[in-house]
């Protein structure tokens, strides 16, 4: 069970549930621990990323795209004179799907 910082240990469900102040603490510190019920593996604790913003974490994680520049360089949306209000076309637009 001893692991060091980037390894994997193996800990019991119910080792885990009676040391798991013990155990986050190794993970804190770095270790990822492979947690098994009677000889099969459960789940993987391990350390969250060095940064704990959601993006970055999503990022690491294959999940998100970093954004490809500063939201406040985005072109502003184009202005488009309507006939009339949106809310009126909206509700024309549902009445013909009815």
């Amino acid at each position: 069970m001893a692991g060091r910082k980037g390894q994997s240990s193996t800990v019991r469900v119910r080792e885990l549930r009676q040391n798991l102040s013990v155990y986050l603490d190794r993970v804190k510190k770095g270790e990822a621990l492979t947690v098994t019920e009677r000889g099969a593996a459960v789940a993987i604790l391990r350390p969250l990323p060095a940064s704990s913003d959601v993006l970055a974490r999503l990022v690491a994680e294959g999940r998100a795209t970093p954004p490809s520049r500063p939201l406040h360089r985005l072109p502003r949306p184009l202005a488009i004179a309507l006939e009339k209000p949106l809310a009126e076309i909206l509700d024309d637009l549902r009445d013909e799907r009815l």
